[in-house]
């Protein structure tokens, strides 16, 4: 799978050389970088801390999920989805294609190992990854070094729940979407959806498809679009008219078509942003909320649209209008986070210049990522940092962004490598390179 000198340090901790990146991350973004160095015969190592290949989607989706994009803008590098496949793949059929994905092309990662602190060590310029892995009671630690490391947690690493007064004591129930699963169990029940992105529409859909009650909290604007205009997919569409329209003209049209089919979703209680779906998506990475049939529900009272929470007390909430909701269960749609900046530290050397402000900022190189833990560098340029750093996965535009910073960081990663091999064979002596042919 990957070239490795293995020991055991005085502490017990095993330490591996790899010839070769380190990937952290088995869901779409790493496979993909990994098939296109397996594609090249470049050995890599990944790392994955739960026990399976793409987590999110087979432990933290619910059921009902589907992609919300047409499949050709979601396949990885070099295989597309089977034929067979619908327009808009099940979550089952997304994570069957990735498994046999990674079984073309050999991807074996090392799972429930958990990624502790990786940092780029100046003096020999080579990145420390330190991982811990527990398996029942058996607790082993493992340091990689390595030459190149690839950031592949992706945007979605960790789920955010707010601080709301009273939640902490609220009597009832309260889950994260990743946690949610089924409307199946809330049958009957007054559940409170904090939140109206996609995540927050499709659990409200789910609920009412259930029978449960739900109510859906739209504290802020939000851009709801019909998921196909004219039997043609609205992404789709968006992307061929971006090839001859500017933006800001692209987005009228498509207000103005979302308008013609879905009609006026401010009289349910639903604020549109000032500024156009692809335009707020690009600057701020807010996606548009594509309709699979929630406003139907939301038309016919079946989904109850609310405004934003004042507070929790017992098993009601009080909302910023004074009304008074009695609920049994609450589902946060609140969205997720990257992780990397838990993990992820720069050199010793320039936390030390940093904290003693002995250099400008002007002339000291500054971190890659953000504290929100994105990469600094806006799109399209955010995948490749200094000293062998890559990012993937965090462009806010879905696995078509995935993909694309696959091939651009597995090039990249080959020419290095290639130019490093070269470099070694050069320091070899000639007679020692004739031996080796044979």
């Amino acid at each position: 799978m990957f070239s490795f000198s293995e020991q055991n340090d005085f502490f017990g901790r095993r330490c591996v050389w790899v010839n070769g990146p380190v990937i952290v991350g088995a869901g779409p973004s790493g496979l993909a970088i990994s098939a296109c160095l397996r594609d090249q015969g470049i050995p890599f190592v990944v790392i994955e801390r739960s026990d399976c290949i793409a987590s999110l989607w087979q432990k933290r989706t619910y059921d009902r999920l589907k992609l919300h994009l047409p499949k050709k803008f979601c396949q990885l590098p070099k295989v597309p989805f089977p034929k067979e496949y619908p327009e808009y793949p099940t979550k089952k059929q997304f994570i069957a294609y990735l498994e046999n994905y990674a079984k073309k092309f050999d991807i074996k990662p090392q799972f429930n190992e958990c990624v502790q602190s990786a940092k780029f060590d100046e003096a020999c310029k080579l990145w420390r990854v330190k991982t811990v892995s527990t398996i029942g009671s058996i607790r082993s630690e493992t340091e990689y070094i390595c030459q190149m490391l690839v950031v592949a947690t992706g945007e979605n690493a960790e789920g955010v729940v707010p601080e709301i007064e009273g939640l902490k004591d609220f009597s009832g129930e309260v889950i994260h979407a990743k946690d949610y699963k089924s409307g199946e169990k809330f049958q009957g029940k007054k559940v409170l959806v904090v939140g109206c992105g996609n995540s927050g529409m499709e659990v409200s859909l789910d609920l009412s498809n259930h029978n449960a009650k739900p109510s859906m909290v739209v504290r802020s604007s939000v851009h709801v679009l019909p998921r196909e205009i004219f039997g043609k997919s609205t992404f789709d569409l968006a992307m061929m008219l971006m090839t001859w329209l500017p933006l800001w003209l692209v987005d009228k049209i498509l207000l103005i078509l979302a308008w013609f089919i879905i009609g006026n979703i401010q009289s349910y209680g639903i604020k549109r942003p000032s500024l156009g779906p692809l335009t707020l998506k690009n600057h701020h990475g807010k996606t548009p909320v594509l309709d699979i049939g929630a406003l139907e529900k939301i038309r016919s009272g079946d989904i109850n649209v609310v405004p934003g929470i004042k507070r929790f007390t017992g098993k009601s909430v009080e909302l910023v209008n004074g009304e008074v909701l009695t609920i049994d269960s609450v589902v946060l749609a609140t969205g997720y986070f990257s992780n990397v900046p838990f993990w992820l530290h720069v050199s010793i050397k320039l936390q030390t210049l940093t904290l003693i402000n002995s250099i400008s900022s002007s002339e000291s190189e500054t971190e890659f990522f953000a504290e929100n833990g994105f990469p600094k560098t806006p799109f399209p340029n955010g995948w490749k940092g200094k000293g062998g750093l890559y990012a993937a996965g965090f462009t806010r535009r879905g696995l078509a962004g995935a993909s694309a910073d696959a091939v651009k960081i597995s090039k990249d990663i080959g020419k290095e490598w290639k130019e490093e091999l070269k470099q070694k064979i050069k320091k070899v002596p000639t007679h020692r390179r004739c031996i080796s042919t044979f």
